[in-house]
């Protein structure tokens, strides 16, 4: 199935077949996937219904002690082989994710080089999954007792993927639920239903038994369905945070981990390479069309070097190449449908109106808004207090350090920060008092270590996405008490 998706010919509608009770299924109802920069048809899903999912949820809930089985030696070898793959089969997948998405291909290279990562770095967390001896005879009623515990796995597990990063997103899910030893239910995302299923099938050709994955395509109605499925234990979600609340009410009582929106800000000092901070913010500003929750959204600038930093800022921007995804030289491609560009741009028109100065860009193609800068924005400009989620940064000058980190704990969202400085002391401060999930110095907030915790506070969700704190999610700890015998004595 793997090579069915990926070498589909150019030109021809790639197929995203559903996959149920260990078999691809593709007739029935199906959705297509409009191509933001073609404007064609690039993909067609088949569509889950209501008995696909109690089919779905059933098959994995039966299959899980499959899964269960496999040594961790065994699970860490398929996703050893898993990664061989996705390096292996990179160019595909980068030209697969650029026409379904528009994200250009060489980011889409780089998204494939992150989903060999990651499914390394899940195959080592599977070799150290374990468990330890409590030290119960610490305590009185402890002596001549002993308890032991170990990680099992949860059972099924339910994962939600964005379309932003729909490879990569979904390797860290499914990755870490196969390494916890979980069965997993996959609904993907509509924007990116081929991508979804060429990484569940490149799983499987990498060894994965059967029972350990079910794919499903749909809207929200079918993923409302999979999370109040009584057999699902856990839910990994990864979206806006207004489709997570959906998900936590349709969920209920199970473990939730949830990684949300972002209004990621990046402060300059006055201390900073200025030439060097713009060229990040303008590099990782506007990858994947500023398609990102960690994405560079808001520049807070020290007041004697905003002018200097805009114009350097505007400069680097300028000069990305706009156009075509599948051309190797475009730095940024298209969002993700015109009704997302169209947002955005009224956003900056809207900040415009208010005051604020479109230093470049302010315009688009259809799907394609070009990188725009809004220099000066008012602090209530939706450019500054929503998420962006699209080919905008605002600059805006700030007074004081102390101040600007008041400001940016305004945002109802906190995910991830950048900040330029020299001073260790900002450096100490920035990490203590800022609501946020992580902080990158030397770097904008767009800057992500696959196997480092990454995840958000506030309404920017709960849990941390690295393979290692998501096997501890997918496991539950079980105790094993012995009364009677004790390797300390008195027993």
């Amino acid at each position: 199935m793997l090579s069915a998706i990926l070498d589909t010919p150019p030109g021809a509608v790639v197929a995203a077949p559903s996959l149920l009770a260990g078999k691809w299924v593709g007739d029935g109802p199906a959705a297509e996937r409009v191509g933001p920069f073609t404007r064609a048809v690039v993909s067609r899903a088949r569509v889950a219904g209501p008995a696909d999912v109690r089919l779905a949820a059933e098959y994995a809930k039966a299959g899980a002690r499959t899964v269960a089985r496999l040594a961790p030696a065994t699970r860490a070898t398929i996703l050893d082989r898993a990664a061989a793959l996705a390096a292996a089969r990179r160019d595909e997948f980068a030209r697969l994710i650029a026409l379904e998405l528009g994200k250009p291909v060489k980011d889409g290279r780089g998204e494939l080089d992150r989903v060999a990562d990651t499914f390394h770095v899940c195959a080592a967390e599977a070799r150290q999954i374990g468990g330890g001896l409590l030290p119960v005879a610490g305590w009185a009623r402890g002596i001549g007792n002993t308890a032991l515990t170990y990680r099992a796995p949860a059972g099924v597990a339910l994962a939600i993927t964005p379309f932003n990063a729909p490879a990569n997103l979904l390797a860290h899910k499914l990755g870490a639920s196969f390494a916890a030893g979980n069965s997993t239910l996959v609904k993907a995302p509509p924007q990116a239903p081929a991508v979804s299923a060429a990484l569940v099938a490149l799983l499987l050709e990498a060894g994965a038994p059967e029972e350990s994955v079910q794919l499903l395509h749909g809207g929200g109605d079918v993923g409302a369905a999979l999370c109040a499925a009584p057999e699902v234990a856990v839910v990994s979600f990864t979206g806006s945070a207004e489709t997570g609340a959906a998900v936590a009410r349709a969920a209920g009582a199970k473990r939730l981990v949830l990684e949300l929106g972002g209004n990621a800000a990046t402060i300059v000092c006055e201390d900073a390479d200025l030439a060097e901070a713009a060229k990040v913010c303008a590099r990782t500003g506007y990858t994947n069309s500023g398609q990102s929750c960690i994405s560079v959204q808001r520049v807070y600038v020290a007041r004697e070097s905003f002018d200097t930093f805009v114009d350097l800022l505007t400069a680097e921007v300028a000069a990305l190449t706009v156009g075509d995804p599948l051309d190797p030289g475009t730095d940024v491609g298209s969002m993700v449908d015109e009704q997302a560009a169209a947002r955005v741009l009224g956003w900056a028109t809207a900040a415009a109106d208010g005051g604020a100065r479109i230093t470049v860009g302010g315009t688009r193609d259809g799907a394609t808004l070009a990188p725009t800068v809004v220099a000066g924005p008012a602090a209530d400009a939706d450019v500054v207090v929503k998420e962006v989620f699209g080919a905008l940064v605002a600059v805006i000058p700030y007074e004081s350090f102390d101040a600007v980190l008041e400001t940016c704990n305004t945002s109802r969202f906190g995910l991830q920060a950048g900040l330029f400085t020299r001073d260790l002391g900002r450096i100490l401060t920035a990490w203590r008092e800022l609501e946020v999930g992580g902080l990158v110095v030397n770097g904008s907030s767009n800057f992500r270590l696959d196997h480092v915790p990454f995840g958000g506070v506030k309404d920017s969700g709960f849990g941390r996405e690295s393979p290692h704190c998501m096997v501890e999610d997918y496991t539950v700890i079980k105790t094993l008490l012995i009364r009677g015998q004790s390797i300390w004595g008195e027993n």
